[in-house]
């Protein structure tokens, strides 16, 4: 099943868009705000966004730039009231692909949603691609320029954590916590050893790097 993230800070739009798209048969999680999004999204690729611009905090536009830059083929729809032509051409340019304005009919909203999805080729297969590297999430597989790299699980699970927040920075302690067992007498070390065998292992990858931020931890930084 698709599966749709809405982004809309007016709770009982929110609520209808959800309600809509759930009766056309999507799986669709709604978030008043871009934090909140970014919550759903941790360890979960959503198959196309709904995004409101003008919210409380982090807005649309910076929302887009951000999912742009992780997820090259995700598809974004902006569903606002804002419709004059800079507020357009700066949406299209942070990187969406449509964009309706408010008052939206949700007829047309599906009619879109299903031509962005046929045009973005989405099937049962989750992937995370930035630059030349490419995750399928549900194969726990990982390619650079369609060679596949031999990663373990916590390998793969970390890069996918560094990558879904890109200039984030994690300490040792959260990754540890995150991927290895409860009662784990590992030292924090151990993650120092993974980011060594990621970093040689993905020594081709031109999208990022993993950046080591002294006395707290590390990064994804897109290039």
């Amino acid at each position: 099943m698709v599966d749709i993230l809405v982004v809309e800070d007016e709770r009982d739009l929110n609520e209808v868009t959800c309600m809509y798209l759930r009766d056309a048969g999507y799986a669709v999680t709604g978030c008043l705000n871009v934090h909140d999004a970014y919550e759903a999204m941790h360890g979960h690729l959503f198959d196309l966004v709904v995004s409101d611009i003008m919210m409380p905090g982090t807005d649309g536009y910076a929302f887009a730039a951000k999912l742009r830059e992780i997820y090259a083929h995700l598809p974004i729809i902006f569903m606002t009231a804002r419709d004059d032509i800079a507020s357009k051409k700066k949406g299209f340019h942070t990187g969406v692909d449509d964009y309706m304005v408010k008052p939206i009919d949700f007829d047309e909203l599906v009619l879109r949603i299903e031509a962005l999805l046929r045009r973005a080729h989405i099937d049962d297969e989750k992937r995370l691609s930035i630059g030349n590297l490419d995750m399928s999430i549900d194969q726990m597989t990982a390619s650079v320029d369609g060679a596949e790299i031999a990663l373990t699980a916590r390998e793969f699970n970390i890069l996918f954590k560094l990558l879904s927040y890109p200039k984030q920075v994690f300490s040792r302690a959260q990754l540890m916590d995150e991927f290895w067992d409860v009662g784990s007498y590992t030292g924090l070390r151990a993650v120092d050893v993974y980011i060594t065998n990621l970093r040689k292992k993905l020594a081709d990858c031109d999208g990022f790097e993993i950046v080591t931020v002294r006395g707290l931890g590390y990064k994804a930084v897109p290039r």
